[in-house]
């Protein structure tokens, strides 16, 4: 099987309507009646088992784009295996992004530092304290990796870093469910802002990427 990274935007901006122009491989435009010369994958078949009429599917054009796969290099990246981890998720994404760009390249460096332009595939546990909203253009995905401890820590005391401050701080019950309820709003604000900019997924540590990144939408079926 052939994948590759989708970077349209899952929601769209509120009264924002994208331009399109008919084309083929694309996103779904319009349906026209066939035509002779048409080519028969185009299609639609569930119309024609309505109304016994052929209609061709016509998709917006593909557009080429570059990738730059960027990888989080910031110090929290070193705990819990994240960043072993991460540098797996990245370069699975930079041998997919490449059946479409050949020069698809592999970063690395502070999320600050990544380069904002369409085609940026994020990869980070998105913990640092930056303004998200700048570091993310549009036509971009942001592929989250988190530690199962982070996601869920021991019940007994532990020692955590926390999404806000970026301090670490030693976690006893109570402190424990003000971090949940913290990383909570922190997680639902980045993928509404992710999926608002092109499309998100998170990733725990020590699972296998393939599956989720499809299942969350940073992936597609060719």
């Amino acid at each position: 099987m052939r994948y590759r990274i989708a970077l349209q935007p899952t929601l769209p901006y509120p009264g924002e309507r994208e331009r399109k122009k008919p084309g083929l491989g694309g996103e779904f435009y319009e349906l026209r009646g066939y035509a002779p010369g048409d080519d028969p994958r185009r299609v639609y078949w569930r119309a024609y088992a309505r109304t016994g009429r052929l209609y061709t599917r016509v998709e917006t054009p593909l557009e080429r784009v570059q990738y730059t796969v960027y990888l989080d290099s910031s110090p929290s990246m070193d705990l819990f295996g994240k960043r072993a981890y991460a540098e797996e998720v990245a370069r699975l994404l930079l041998r997919i992004a490449r059946f479409e760009d050949r020069r698809a390249r592999l970063l690395r460096g502070p999320p600050q530092e990544a380069p904002r332009k369409s085609g940026l595939v994020l990869v980070t546990d998105g913990l640092d304290p930056l303004a998200w909203p700048r570091l993310l253009p549009r036509r971009s995905a942001l592929v989250q990796v988190l530690a199962p401890e982070e996601l869920d820590p021991p019940k007994e005391a532990a020692l955590l870093r926390d999404v806000e401050t970026g301090e670490r701080l030693r976690v006893d019950a109570e402190s424990r469910a003000a971090y949940l309820e913290a990383l909570a709003g922190h997680l639902a604000a980045l993928s509404l802002l992710a999926r608002l900019r092109g499309r998100y997924a998170l990733l725990r540590v020590g699972e296998a990427p393939l599956k989720p990144l499809l299942r969350q939408g940073v992936l597609e079926l060719l």
